[in-house]
C-alpha cells in the first residue's frame, strides 16, 4: 500500500540540487535491467569508476551529504516572540509609562522616586519571561530537526580503479560508484542492486517507511510506478542491511535521495507556517483593544480640555485674558495613559505562555515534539487525525499470538493463545498450556524456534530490544514463554533479566548443537539448520512459509512424538488453520524437521567432508529440505498498543475523524483497524479502505475523503 503523501506549502518546493543532464534526473533505475543501468551510468560493475571519472562526476553532482539549512538565529527567535499585537501593545504601554515616570521623577519626593517605575518594570519582566520560554522551546525543536542527518552512513566499501576500497568516506560517493553491502551496513546512498552475493538480501527500511519488517531485495527490474516498498531492486540511504551481501550501483546521492527529499520537505514546510487559531484570536483581540483603549483615552483627554485653559469675563459676558496650562494638559494626558495601561491585561500573555508551556511539557513526556508554543492550542481544534499504523497504533515489536500444534491424531489440531505485546518474556503468558509441561510435539516446536534462529533479544536501559529480524526475535521470546521441557529445571520463575532472556534458548542450543545453516531464499521461502543432538543423531530443523514447508512435508508428528503420513485431510486441516490465522492479520510460520539425512549422517561441519559440497550451492537446499515431518505453525503480528482502543473511542466521542495511513498490507491494516475500533467488526469498508493507487484513481479525491465517514485506512 502506498504510504504518506505530500506536504502542502505556499510555494513550490524547489529541487535542492539540479544536474545539467535532465535525463539523469528522470532515469528510473528500478524499472531497468542491470545492463541498461551500467550503460546509462557508463560503468563496469566489476572494475568500477576510475579516479578521474569520479572527480568529473563530483563537479556535476557535488558531495553525498544532506544540505545544512541554517536555522533561525537567536535574535530572530527573540524578535519572533514580540510578533504579536497584544505583546506590542504591552511594550508600547511600558515605554510610555517609563517616559512619564521619568518626567514625574523630578517632581516627586525622594521616597516616591521608584514608585512610578514599578508598573513598566513589571510589564517588561512579564514580556522577558514570555520571550525566554518561547525561545527555549523553539530552539530545542530546531535542534531535534537535525536528527535526520544522524541516520546517514559515514563509510562505504567501494570498487574503483578495479580495486576494492574499504572504509571510504560515504560523502565521497558519486552516481555510478559500485558499492558492496554486507550484513549490518547502513546504506550510504540510493542504489540499484546489480548482484546478490548471498542467496538472499533483506533490508530494514523503517527509517524511511516506518515499517519494521525487513524487505527482500532482488536484482530484477520492477514496474515503473512501484512505490518505495515495491522497489525490490533498490536500496535507500539511511536503511540497514539485516541479512545477506550484495553489489549495488549508486543512482542518487545527497539531497537527491529519498531521505534527502524528506529532509527538503520538512525544511520548507517549517518555513511556511500559518497562524494558529489562538494567535489569530489574540491578534484580533489586540487590534480591538487598541482601538477601544485609544478611543477612550482620546475621549478622556478631550473631555478635560476645558481645564487646559483659564479666562476672565468682560462685563460679565465676553471672556478675555485666555491662558493655556501645559501642566494641566500633561496631567490629563498622564491620566489617559494611566487608564490605558490599567485597561491592558498585562498578565494575559504570561498566563497563555505558561499554559502552553505546561501543555508542551506534557506532550514532550509522551515523545511529541512541539516547535511552536501556540501549536499546542491547535490540537484542541483538531477535527481529523491522520495516523501511521506501525509504531504508532501498534508497538512496532513483533510478538507471537497463537501456536497451532498437532493433536492426538491426524484429524486434530491444538490451539494455544499467546499474550504479550513486547520482547519482554514476562509480558503475557500462553493460555491452556499443558499442566504437566510440554509434550514431545511442543518441545520440537520450541527447539526449532530457538535453534533455527539468528536473532537476539537484549535488556538495555530497562527495556527489551531485538537484534536481527523482528520475527525471529519474537520466536525467541515465545520459546522463553513456553519454558523448559523438564519442570524440575525451571528452578527460577522470574530470574534476572540477563538470565531470563536466554535461559530456555540456551537449553535448546546445548542439546542441539548447530553445525550448518541453509540460508533463507525467495524460492523455497524457508530457513534450515543441521544440528547434532546430544544423542549423536543429525537432525534438520526447518521454519518458513507454511504452504512451502507443508508442500515439502510427507509426515506429521503427533503430540506424543509418534509420526504419521501426511494425508489430504491433515493437509486441509492445517491449511484451514493457516487461512483462519491469516484473516486475523497474523504472519504464519510453519515448523518441520527431518531426521533421516543420509549424506549428512557423519557430517560434523568439516569443510573436507563430502556432504559439505552440497551446502555450497543454494540450489541444493530444496532437495535437502524434502520429505519433512510437519510439527505445527506459529502466528505472529505487530500487536496494537493497549491504550489505542480507548483513544479511538475518545476521538469518536469528541467528533474527531481518524484516518490510518500505512505502508503495510491492506488486509493486515484492515484487521488491525477493526481490532482497535477504527472500523466495526461487521462494518462494510469497501469504500473506506483504499490503496494508494485506488485513491489516485478517484475522480475527486478530496470529496471522497470529506464524506461523512468516521474513519479511513489508506
Amino acid at each position: 500500500m502506498g504510504k504518506g503523501g505530500h506536504i502542502n506549502v505556499n510555494r513550490e518546493i524547489p529541487s535542492p540540487r539540479k544536474t545539467p543532464n535532465h535525463e539523469a534526473e528522470t532515469f528510473q533505475a528500478w524499472a531497468k535491467q542491470v545492463q541498461e543501468c551500467e550503460k546509462h551510468y557508463d560503468v563496469n560493475t566489476v572494475s568500477g569508476l576510475t579516479s578521474s571519472e569520479v572527480e568529473k562526476r563530483r563537479q556535476i553532482h557535488g558531495y553525498n551529504e544532506l544540505d545544512k539549512h541554517d536555522g533561525p538565529s537567536i535574535w530572530t527567535l527573540i524578535l519572533d516572540q514580540f510578533n504579536d499585537t497584544l505583546v506590542r501593545i504591552l511594550l508600547a504601554a511600558a515605554m510610555v509609562s517609563i517616559v512619564l515616570a521619568l518626567c514625574d521623577g523630578g517632581q516627586e519626593g525622594s521616597g516616591d522616586k521608584l514608585t512610578p517605575f514599578v508598573e513598566p518594570l513589571v510589564i517588561f519582566l512579564i514580556l522577558i519571561v514570555n520571550a525566554i520560554v518561547g525561545v527555549w522551546q523553539e530552539n530545542n525543536a530546531e535542534k531535534a530537526l537535525e536528527a535526520l542527518k544522524e541516520i546517514q552512513s559515514e563509510q562505504a566499501t567501494v570498487i574503483r580503479d578495479n580495486q576494492r576500497s574499504t572504509n571510504l568516506v560515504a560523502k565521497e560517493l558519486v552516481p555510478g560508484d559500485v558499492v558492496e553491502l554486507k550484513v549490518g551496513d547502513k546504506v550510504p546512498a540510493d542504489m540499484r542492486v546489480v548482484e546478490l552475493i548471498s542467496s538472499t538480501v533483506r533490508v530494514e527500511q523503517g527509517s524511511l517507511t516506518g515499517e519494521s519488517e525487513a524487505v527482500n531485495k532482488t536484482n530484477k527490474a520492477v514496474a515503473e510506478d512501484a512505490d518505495i516498498q515495491g522497489k525490490k531492486c533498490m536500496v535507500f540511504a539511511g536503511t540497514t542491511v539485516v541479512n545477506g551481501n550484495c553489489i549495488c550501483l549508486v543512482t542518487q546521492i545527497g539531497m537527491e535521495t529519498e531521505i534527502g527529499k524528506v529532509h527538503t520537505q520538512i525544511h520548507f514546510a517549517s518555513q511556511s507556517e500559518e497562524d494558529t487559531p489562538l494567535k489569530k484570536k489574540l491578534n484580533e483581540f489586540g487590534e480591538a483593544l487598541t482601538k477601544i483603549i485609544g478611543l477612550i483615552c482620546v475621549l478622556v483627554w478631550i473631555i478635560n480640555v476645558k481645564y487646559f485653559f483659564t479666562w476672565e469675563y468682560d462685563n460679565g459676558f465676553w471672556p478675555k485674558n485666555f491662558k493655556f496650562s501645559f501642566e494641566k494638559c500633561t496631567y490629563y494626558f498622564e491620566i489617559a495613559v494611566a487608564l490605558a495601561v490599567a485597561a491592558i491585561p498585562e498578565g494575559l500573555p504570561a498566563v497563555i505562555t505558561t499554559c502552553l508551556a505546561l501543555g508542551t511539557r506534557k506532550m514532550a513526556q509522551k515523545n511529541a515534539l512541539v516547535r511552536k508554543l501556540p501549536s499546542v492550542e491547535t490540537l484542541g481544534c483538531t477535527t481529523v487525525i491522520c495516523s501511521d499504523k506501525t509504531g504508532t497504533l501498534t508497538t512496532n515489536q513483533m510478538a507471537a499470538a497463537k501456536i497451532v500444534a498437532m493433536g492426538t491424531n491426524s484429524n486434530e489440531l491444538r490451539r494455544f493463545k499467546v499474550d504479550g505485546t513486547t520482547y519482554n518474556p514476562c509480558d503475557g503468558k500462553i493460555h491452556d498450556w499443558p499442566v504437566h509441561g510440554m509434550d514431545v510435539n511442543l518441545q520440537m516446536i520450541a527447539k526449532i524456534a530457538a535453534v533455527c534462529n539468528d536473532a537476539g533479544v537484549a535488556h538495555s536501559e530497562h527495556k527489551f530490544v531485538a537484534s536481527g529480524m523482528p520475527t525471529e526475535a519474537a520466536l525467541k521470546v515465545l520459546v522463553e514463554k513456553m519454558g523448559l521441557p523438564d519442570e524440575s529445571d525451571d528452578d527460577e520463575m522470574c530470574p534476572s533479566p540477563s538470565d531470563l532472556l536466554l535461559r530456555c534458548c540456551r537449553h535448546w542450543k546445548r542439546t542441539e548443537r548447530r553445525i550448518a545453516t541453509l540460508e533463507f531464499d525467495r524460492d523455497r521461502k524457508s530457513m534450515g539448520v543441521i544440528v547434532n543432538s546430544q544423542s549423536g543423531n543429525k537432525t534438520l530443523l526447518v521454519k518458513g512459509a507454511v504452504e512451502n514447508v507443508l508442500e515439502r512435508s510427507t509426515k506429521i508428528q503427533l503430540h506424543d512424538g509418534s509420526v504419521m503420513e501426511l494425508d489430504q485431510n491433515s493437509r486441509t486441516l492445517i491449511l484451514e488453520a493457516l487461512h483462519e490465522m491469516s484473516s486475523c492479520a497474523l504472519r504464519c510460520l510453519g515448523f518441520a524437521y527431518k531426521d533421516d539425512l543420509l549424506d549428512f549422517e557423519t557430517y560434523d561441519g568439516d569443510d573436507d567432508h563430502p556432504a559439505h559440497e552440497l551446502l555450497l550451492k543454494p540450489s541444493n537446499y530444496s532437495s535437502i529440505e524434502s520429505k519433512l515431518t510437519f510439527v505445527g505453525l506459529v502466528g505472529l503480528r505487530d500487536p496494537p498498543r493497549k491504550e489505542v482502543y480507548g483513544a479511538i473511542q475518545d476521538c469518536k466521542v469528541a467528533g474527531i475523524r481518524v484516518m490510518v495511513i500505512t505502508g503495510d498490507n491492506k488486509n493486515t491494516a484492515e484487521a488491525i483497524c477493526r481490532e482497535i475500533g477504527v472500523f466495526g467488526p461487521k462494518e462494510d469498508i469497501s469504500l473506506k479502505s483504499l490503496t494508494g493507487k485506488e485513491l489516485m484513481a478517484l475522480h475527486d479525491q478530496k470529496a471522497h475523503l470529506r464524506r461523512k465517514w468516521w474513519s479511513f485506512v489508506l
